[in-house]
């Protein structure tokens, strides 16, 4: 079983439709691909064929993986209810609005449960495509972590960090991001992609050269800002072109390299 982790410097980075992309992509080469988040914090869900509820944000990567969406794909579901408490959905088990003071401390007792579904499924599965949450650098959570670099040691994931430019500060990001992790955590980190760029890319170059000597990893890529049309979950030929937009702007070989195709 290979795999590859998506994680991002903030919340938004783009990492949903960067695993999406690639799992089609990966999926129209002959591949057996599957997306996994430990968790997802989101008010949009999808019940699967089975009555059971899990992020749409996965349900989506599923289409794109040509698969149908698997309740073990999102294991913890939390939907906010409050800015002090989510409803907790573990498995399509709703276990009820939970405090998040309290949610982080029972957090543990999910852990196994949670690696036992992305281990299933990488038992049917060739390539699992793994999405972290928020950023790494999230040094208030990394103790417990099981979401970002917490996961990707637990399942040996090679990591590749998304930056967000359209907001604005993507090298100091990406720099700052690497700077907070300690050398275990840093390791994971095989190279990056900036996202949602605006303008001649070839204005980049020179910043890109520099970040890559401070980082000590490769920009694995320049992705365009592109909106990917709400016909997306119905449409094949939409998932197909925003594929196609990562074929163009990503280095699809190096993508290859990092997973061991």
């Amino acid at each position: 079983m290979k795999n590859i982790m998506f994680q991002g410097t903030a919340s938004s980075a783009g990492k949903t439709l960067v695993a999406a992309g690639i799992g089609r992509l990966f999926s129209n080469k002959g591949f057996k691909p599957c997306p996994f988040k430990s968790q997802n914090m989101s008010s949009l869900s999808v019940i699967t064929s089975e009555g059971k509820e899990i992020s749409h944000s996965q349900a989506l990567q599923a289409r794109a993986c040509r698969l149908r969406p698997d309740v073990r794909m999102n294991p913890i579901l939390l939907k906010p209810v409050s800015n002090q408490g989510s409803q907790v959905i573990f498995l399509g088990k709703n276990l009820g609005v939970i405090p998040a003071a309290e949610y982080y401390k029972m957090k543990e007792s999910l852990r196994e449960e949670m690696l036992a579904a992305y281990h299933s499924l990488s038992r049917e599965y060739e390539i699992m495509i793994i999405e972290g949450a928020g950023s790494p650098a999230e040094i208030n959570l990394r103790k417990g972590d099981f979401v970002n670099m917490g996961l990707a040691h637990a399942v040996d994931a090679p990591v590749v960090l998304i930056g967000d430019i359209d907001r604005g500060g993507v090298f100091a990001s990406l720099y700052g991001t690497q700077l907070l992790l300690d050398e275990e955590d840093r390791s994971r980190i095989k190279g990056f992609i900036i996202n949602k760029f605006r303008g001649d890319v070839t204005l980049l170059t020179p910043a890109i050269e520099e970040i890559e000597e401070k980082m000590g990893i490769a920009c694995l890529g320049v992705l365009p800002y592109t909106e990917l049309s709400r016909e997306a979950e119905e449409e094949d030929r939409e998932l197909d072109r925003w594929a196609g937009v990562l074929e163009e702007h990503l280095d699809i070989n190096k993508i290859e390299e990092i997973i061991g195709c």
